[in-house]
């Protein structure tokens, strides 16, 4: 063979072989502050350096988020604890490989100046989506103020929706958020809405997980510990290089870095060694099975599911503990 046409022969074949060295891994999210490691290992290219070709499909309704993994439209999501409880409900073999956050006041209930505390709600328009994190946080702030969605007008409504419609004053509250939650709060100079519930007031209530079906987990094991590698390692820049982190999940979810800065105040990103934990039976809801029960009590009384889940078959901390080790 001409020397010539061996070199391009060789180049070619290292090429094939690197495009094909990366497994494509696809997953669902919707945009939401606490997943910004895997925006930064997005923008950094952390994934490829894990032999993965990552794609982060955002959706607009959470709601659809389990539907998606079901149907295999994709491998795994990004989704809330509660979410995954009641696919498993449902039948879905879903399991929570890693823990990813836990909303520290991202979430919340807002609402006009007319209202000041969540029995003020009581026969008011909620815009909220319905099956999704701001549905569980406006039903467990009514049930601890012991009210319930009929006390209330629920009005079913994307997240991103929210703003403009209490903008319009077509509702008087909403629950959602961020980033929505601080565009709300910045509507004519702070002095239109404010919040009257927070996920800070309740903390791993709402946590944010990494989803996998038992079966993709079964036949795709490295693939899974490498995109927990690939987060590791985006947290890690963030922590290290918290101005240009903010710079890239800015770029990835539509917002100025310095609000980037702002949004992670409301959300706490849970650190390698503290991962083990949600998984470990505990006495607050940072751990899955407390704050399981309470979602398990809360989705019942909804009727959004017909019996309790059992929260040890919703989790697989294999994973976490051989990167821990």
């Amino acid at each position: 063979m001409d020397i010539k046409k061996l070199i391009v022969a060789v180049a070619f074949l290292t090429v094939s072989f690197s495009a094909g060295a990366a497994t494509p891994v696809k997953i669902a999210l919707t945009t939401w502050i606490g997943y910004s490691p895997f925006y930064v290992a997005d923008g950094m290219d952390m994934y490829k350096k894990q032999g993965l070709k990552v794609t982060l499909q955002t959706f607009a309704d959470p709601a659809m988020l389990p539907s998606a993994v079901a149907s295999k439209a994709v491998d795994g999501a990004l989704m809330t604890f509660d979410q995954v409880i009641g696919a498993v409900a449902q039948g879905q073999a879903f399991k929570v490989v890693m823990p990813i956050d836990y909303s520290n006041g991202g979430d919340a209930v807002l609402a006009d100046m007319s209202i000041n505390k969540i029995t003020d709600l009581k026969g008011k328009k909620v815009a909220y989506a319905p099956l999704s994190p701001s549905d569980f946080l406006i039903s467990y702030a009514l049930k601890i103020n012991g009210m319930s969605d009929k006390d209330i007008s629920p009005i079913n409504m994307t997240p991103e929706a929210i703003p403009s419609a209490m903008a319009s004053k077509a509702v008087p509250a909403g629950t959602t958020y961020e980033p929505n939650v601080s565009q709300i709060l910045g509507m004519n100079g702070g002095k239109k809405f404010h919040v009257i519930y927070s996920s800070r007031e309740a903390p791993g209530l709402i946590a944010d997980v990494l989803v996998f079906d038992e079966a993709y987990i079964k036949k795709n094991t490295k693939q899974v510990t490498a995109l927990i590698k690939a987060y590791l390692e985006g947290l890690a820049y963030m922590n290290s290089h918290p101005k240009e982190a903010s710079e890239i999940i800015g770029k990835a979810i539509g917002v100025s870095g310095k609000e980037v800065l702002e949004q992670l105040k409301g959300v706490y990103n849970i650190p390698l060694n503290e991962m083990a934990q949600p998984f470990k039976r505990g006495k607050d809801t940072k751990s899955y099975f407390v704050s399981g029960e309470v979602i398990n009590e809360l989705l019942m009384k909804s009727g959004q599911i017909k019996k309790p889940v059992a929260i040890k078959t919703t989790i697989d901390d294999t994973f976490i503990t051989a990167v821990m080790k």
